[in-house]
Parts: C-alpha cells; structure tokens; sequence
C-alpha cells in the first residue's frame, strides 16, 4: 500500500501494479548502475592492462601514485560494479565508486559540461546515481539483504 508520501499514480487505475513494482524498479536502477561499469574496468584489466592506464590515463593528468590508485579503480569498476549489480557490499561499493566518479568530474571539469567532449557531465551522473545508492542500499532484491547484512 502506497504511503502519503508516495507520488499518486500517473494511472490510478495501475495502482496495483505500481505498488508491486516499485522495489522491482530500484533492482533496475542498481543493476543498470554497477554493470555500466564493466564496459570501463574489464578493459583496464584484460585489454589495455593496469599499468598501461597508470601510466596513459593517470600519471599523464598528474595523478599519483598511479599504479596503486589504477588497481583501485579497475577493482572498483569491475568487481565494486558486479558487487552492486547484485546487491552485495552495495553501500560499500557505492559510495567508494561515488568518490572515484567525483575525482574523475572534477579532473573532467576543465573540458567543460559535454560529455562528448570528454566534459564532467557523464562521470557527475554516474556519481550521483551511486550516491544515490550508497544511501539508499541494496534494496529489497539484493544479495546484502538476502543475507541480512548492510555494509
């Protein structure tokens, strides 16, 4: 049963179905958030290799130390992004994946808004979104809660 502080239902006579999936839509939200990633870590580790994008995509902006903080950002982009696909350590991963999507829209800001211009515009929302998530949780359909634990 919707609460008073749930939107009215664009079609009142959907009610139901709104009720029953509104958990099923933050599933959507989380699962699409955290696989996003693994089109951007997978390659850091299998294809282009760590210490290649230490030294292309770190150290080259002034990043350091570049080597650890690349290890970092591949684990964070693909096991922290499996991990809140499905749920697990979902406050944990989030959060930290947050930050990194911070440092990457402020080292960005200087190309400006536009993402097609390598802009701060795509890695703000991602951010976002995962703060987004880092406080809210894994949500009913998540391994943390199938476990009973929130990290």
């Amino acid at each position: 049963m919707p609460s008073n502080s749930d939107p009215r239902p664009l079609i009142p006579a959907l009610g139901v179905l709104y009720a029953h999936t509104a958990d099923l839509s933050w599933l959507i939200v989380r699962a699409t958030a955290g696989l996003m990633l693994l089109p951007h870590g997978i390659p850091k580790i299998f294809t282009q290799g760590v210490a290649a994008f230490a030294a292309a995509g770190l150290s080259r902006r002034g990043i350091e130390p570049a080597l650890p903080l690349a290890y970092l950002i591949a684990f964070l982009e693909t096991v922290g992004g499996v991990c809140v696909a499905l749920g697990l350590f979902t406050r944990f991963f989030a959060a930290a994946i947050a930050i990194e999507m911070a440092v990457i829209a402020y080292h960005s800001a200087a190309k400006g808004f536009g993402w097609i211009n390598g802009g701060y515009e795509y890695p703000l929302m991602w951010g976002l979104i995962m703060f987004a998530i880092a406080l809210r949780g894994g949500g009913p359909y998540s391994l943390d809660r199938r476990i009973g634990k929130e990290l």
